[in-house]
């Protein structure tokens, strides 16, 4: 597993430890001293194993409250096994038997979080702070990561995640990194059962890791993965690598393990020569060497080396630092209190110069490990985000690499009761966004064979013919402005403007363009005057707007505004009437802008009785397409249609005069 790497000593815990190793010697003899002594070094999983077996002989009543303690014991390094199932249940058992420190209702509350069990674990970290306890940040944190959790099951990201099983074995397989950027080759961090030698972690129970690697084949696909070549895998524990920009230098963790003591991590190199890998040598960071130094992450441009580490100056736990590779003297530096917290802060991942990828349980998260995103702001803080569901779970999630786009790899222990950590591929889909629509005339008759533009505010430009049927499709992006702008031979141009939002999800839009015929009268619907007046109503001005845009999106066109009237009242009466009308709608134009001579009004008055079209057929079914609407027409209708005809007769049309104004 990667606990080397991931759960550097806890000083503080251990001489609390070995103060109940006094306190209870008595009871448990030499099983329990060795326990003790196996937890101080940090071999948790050997000492799990020991205090389980103490605890199995404590049957007598009177040994209640030392079996609370030991329970307590187990229950630690379960939680730093990262067996959260069986965390639950020893720090259970150490509360029911009357264990006293309030920390076991605080780690309770920590293995249910990362069992996804989010309702419990709030009311685990409400029991803890009615105690009045010192590290109140840790519970408030830990109740609005499982508010955050809560939140998250109903709300997922788009991300798709699966276990990328060619990768797993059957014990622990983590950290994957690809070697360049062409994402053919991919190395990660083992303890499959054919690693090199054969002694077991006491710390983690699994053979100590090597780094595997696997590469595509002339088909981009894959190949089952196999140990680095070279003298790169070792006895020791290897693993967590990143990689200069041309892949020819690999910066590495590698466990420092003494008998009788800590153990500790450090930061190596090792150097490529065809496919294989030189022995490590030591990085040195500091003259510090009783801090832990590892979590290597090399910068793009590869001029920083980003690591985690617990070495004084920081913000508690582990904290992810920084040193320039090409001027190391003075340069190193911890990223801040954005980044970092009084938890630990693990696995950095460059992806920029302004975007950076690392794992906490400090920050407000889902359990255990989250992965989370900081972007760089202007002022130089960092904007920290958790990356939510899917990509992160109850359990730890942490070493996360891009392939191309918003793509990769990442490792977590979710849906492992053995705490072992597997290897995850990721995807972000491209979101379908789409606008389609129709292109009609005036009587809603599909136009073909236009042509449409749509411009971007991103600089986008797409231009595409309209279909014989009049429809057409584009593909939009997120959070961009439009204009669109759609025209045919024989008809006027027309113009829309649109914004697709930011919503992060797949939508269709769908936007209709109605071209005005250069060669017949147009129609112009909604424009309303007072009864015998050709005073313009104010529910006029929409439709007289949409004339306005007409001409500015034709700046060329000249046209002929008309006014019709119905069959009542003398002619002459009909002709002043509807010239004033006309005029009425001449003056408006000009008020918003355009030029007096592109206007020419004219009142027809009953002259000309409007002939049925396919729209009007449609919407008045009583009369068919082709018909005329003259008075002989109109006087044998019944009395009702007659109104009908008398009002589709009086009506404001423009009619396009020339295509070839010039302004100036």
């Amino acid at each position: 597993m990667r606990y080397l790497y991931m759960r550097i000593s806890n000083l503080h815990l251990i001489a609390y430890l070995w103060l109940l190793c006094i306190l209870f010697s008595g009871c448990g003899g030499a099983k329990l001293s060795v326990a003790n002594e196996q937890m101080e070094r940090g071999e948790f999983y050997d000492a799990s194993r020991t205090y389980r077996k103490v605890y199995n002989k404590m049957t007598k009543r009177e040994e209640r409250p030392q079996r609370g303690e030991v329970a307590f014991k187990m229950a630690e390094c379960y939680r730093k096994l990262n067996m959260s199932a069986r965390a639950v249940a020893a720090y259970q058992n150490a509360i029911r038997y009357g264990y006293p420190d309030s920390m076991a209702v605080l780690h309770l509350a920590q293995a249910l979080q990362a069992e996804g069990k989010y309702k419990e674990a709030i009311a685990s970290y409400e029991e803890f702070l009615a105690t009045g306890p010192k590290d109140v940040k840790t519970a408030e944190s830990g109740i609005a990561g499982c508010r955050i959790g809560l939140k998250s099951k109903e709300n997922p990201t788009r991300y798709i995640v699966k276990q990328a099983k060619l990768f797993n074995s059957r014990r622990a397989d983590f950290a994957p990194m690809f070697l360049d950027k062409s994402h053919d080759a991919l190395y990660f961090t083992t303890t499959n059962e054919k690693v090199t030698g054969n002694h077991r972690s006491e710390i983690t129970g699994m053979k100590k890791s090597d780094i595997w690697w696997s590469r595509k084949n002339e088909r981009g696909e894959w190949m089952r993965p196999e140990p680095v070549e070279g003298e790169l895998n070792t006895e020791h524990e290897e693993g967590i690598i990143s990689f200069t920009p041309d892949g020819s230098t690999m910066y590495l963790t590698r466990a420092r393990r003494e008998p009788n003591a800590h153990t500790g991590v450090e930061i190596y190199t090792s150097q490529r020569s065809d496919a294989k890998w030189s022995a490590p040598v030591k990085f040195d960071i500091t003259a510090d060497t009783l801090s832990n130094y590892g979590h290597p992450a090399v910068s793009p441009d590869g001029q920083w080396l980003y690591f985690t580490s617990d070495m004084p100056g920081g913000y508690g736990g582990k904290d992810i630092w920084r040193i320039n590779l090409k001027e190391r003297v003075g340069s190193l530096e911890n990223l801040g209190e954005f980044i970092n917290t009084e938890g630990d802060e693990e696995f950095p991942y460059v992806r920029s110069d302004s975007l950076l990828y690392f794992s906490s349980n400090g920050h407000a998260g889902l359990g255990g490990l989250d992965i989370f995103r900081a972007k760089l702001t202007p002022s130089g803080g960092w904007l920290v985000e958790n990356m939510g569901i899917p990509v992160n779970s109850a359990a730890d999630d942490f070493g996360i690499t891009f392939g191309d786009g918003e793509s990769g790899y990442f490792s977590s222990n979710r849906t492992d009761g053995r705490g072992y950590d597997h290897i995850y591929s990721f995807v972000l889909p491209d979101l379908r966004i789409n606008i389609s629509g129709m292109v009609l005339d005036k009587d809603e008759e599909p136009v073909p064979n236009s042509i449409i533009r749509i411009i971007g505010d991103d600089g986008s430009n797409q231009r595409a013919a309209g279909r014989a049927d009049g429809s057409f499709s584009f593909p939009l992006r997120r959070g961009v402005r439009y204009v669109m702008l759609a025209g045919a031979r024989g008809y006027l141009n027309a113009k829309q403007e649109f914004e697709a939002d930011d919503a992060e999800e797949d939508a269709e839009y769908n936007v209709d363009f109605i071209l005005a015929s250069i060669t017949k009268p147009n129609v112009v619907d909604n424009i309303f005057y007072d009864f015998d007046k050709a005073t313009l109503r104010p529910e006029s001005m929409t439709a007289l707007d949409s004339i306005v845009q007409v001409l500015h999106d034709n700046p060329n066109v000249t046209i002929e505004m008309a006014s019709h009237t119905d069959r009542w009242g003398s002619e002459e009466y009909n002709i002043n009437l509807s010239q004033r009308r006309a005029q009425s709608v001449i003056d408006y134009l000009i008020q918003a802008g355009i030029k007096p001579d592109r206007l020419q009004p004219q009142g027809y008055g009953k002259s000309r009785p409007k002939v049925i079209t396919k729209r009007l057929a449609r919407e008045f079914p009583q009369f068919k397409e082709g018909d005329t609407l003259d008075e002989a027409y109109i006087e044998a209708l019944s009395e009702e249609d007659q109104e009908v005809a008398d009002q589709i007769n009086r009506r404001t049309e423009f009619q396009v005069l020339s295509i070839d104004y010039k302004m100036y």
